[in-house]
């Protein structure tokens, strides 16, 4: 009987409560990838819970990418800190899987997937949505719908208790930057096109120096046919969460709520539930996924494009909100 392969060593940056998750579930679930270092900027908890994974502890980014026992990196820390870890990462010739958003700003996210294409490292981005039960079946029965028209996006989540997103020196942005790049994404995702215009207002309901709820219209450009239209609000202001999906098209809508597991089908007044679905850990996986990306040279099916597109879109968002007009998504031409 072959025996199974040796599981590969990576680093992990970054261990609060996020990174955790993903540190709980290398030790349990994947039984492909063996975590050996972590790093966090609170040094005393990172040497604790170092030692009670039984890994190494590095006080810095740099000096765990650097380690010779790491193979492959993972990073969960604040955008501000991802262009020294994709530097570090493409420089060591160490895979990466790097959270969402993928930069801290349009100018970091040019950069890194700059530095990336020259150094040929993979990168997967984990916009975790696309892992979802929910977004997987929207997929699948999205070709009954015929020719798309319209997308109708929302999302809230609780107020946020981590000071620095509210500060944009260290968040780079709010609710568009943070949690609306999740929205973003799923509407490439599913529309199959790319958001090319935009008209976003923003608000503070709870925060005081960086947005918590936005609202957003999008034009996206389609690889046949006229634009789509897509609607898009979301809020970090309440106690209670949705994930609300709907796609329109000429044979009728799918409705689906991704934080609540439903899927529905609407043809003129009658409505037919399709599915509910129970939820499943998305961090699980893309840490699978990114198993395949770091062992076996697997294409990433979530690239550094792909989180550069989010990150353009953000940045279009803030461009509108502050100029109260339409915004074009980098790469754009000249603004009239």
């Amino acid at each position: 009987m072959a025996s199974s392969p040796a599981a590969l060593p990576v680093g992990l940056i970054g261990l609060g409560k996020h990174g955790v998750r993903y540190a709980t579930h290398l030790r349990d679930d994947v039984p492909g990838l063996r975590l050996v270092a972590v790093c966090r900027q609170d040094a005393g908890r990172g040497r604790a819970l170092a030692a009670e994974l039984g890994v190494a502890f590095h006080a810095e980014p740099a000096a765990l990418v650097a380690d010779p026992a790491v193979r492959a990196v993972i990073a969960v820390v604040p955008p501000i800190e991802h262009l020294a870890i994709v530097t570090a990462a493409a420089r060591a010739q160490k895979p990466l899987l790097i959270e969402k958003p993928f930069a801290f700003s349009l100018a970091d996210g040019i950069r890194q997937r700059e530095i990336l294409a020259t150094s040929g490292v993979p990168c997967l981005v984990a916009h975790t949505l696309r892992y979802s039960p929910v977004v997987r079946e929207l997929r699948r029965h999205a070709p009954s719908l015929g020719r798309l028209h319209q997308m109708v996006l929302g999302q809230s989540f609780e107020p946020t208790r981590l000071g620095w997103l509210d500060d944009p020196v260290l968040s780079g942005g709010g609710n568009v930057l943070h949690t609306g790049v999740h929205m973003f994404d799923l509407l490439r995702h599913l529309s199959g096109g790319d958001v090319v215009r935009v008209a976003c207002s923003t608000t503070r309901v709870t925060t005081s120096r960086t947005e918590d709820s936005f609202t957003a219209s999008m034009v996206v450009a389609l690889p046949d046919g006229p634009p789509l239209l897509a609607s898009l609000a979301g809020a970090r202001t309440t106690r209670s969460r949705y994930g609300e999906v709907r796609l329109i098209g000429e044979h009728g809508q799918l409705f689906a709520d991704h934080v609540h597991g439903r899927l529905a089908r609407i043809v003129d007044r009658e409505v037919t539930e399709l599915a509910r679905l129970a939820d499943e850990p998305t961090v699980l996986a893309v840490l699978r996924e990114f198993e395949r990306v770091a062992r076996d040279a697997a294409e990433p099916t979530i690239t550094e494009d792909d989180g550069l597109a989010a990150v353009a879109i953000a940045d279009a968002c803030y461009r509108s909100a502050a100029s109260g007009c339409f915004a074009a998504v980098w790469p754009r031409e000249e603004e009239g």
